[in-house]
């Protein structure tokens, strides 16, 4: 799963992007998810893993 379908993944969730640089910084709730942006490549599972964990949506 690449950068860009974590993040539109976490829009339709409700997940506002807060900033982006080399990491897209997204906010709801008071809680901050960075998400790496490596263009074309997959994210490692360990980070999507990470994502699911603190945002509680199922990405995998």
């Amino acid at each position: 799963m690449t950068s860009r379908q974590v993040i539109k993944a976490l829009k339709a969730a409700g997940w506002v992007i807060d900033r982006t640089t080399k990491h897209c910084i997204l906010k709801r709730d008071g809680k901050t998810v960075p998400v790496p942006v490596h263009g074309a490549k997959d994210l490692p599972i360990g980070t999507l893993k990470s994502v699911e964990r603190i945002t509680g949506v199922k990405l995998t």
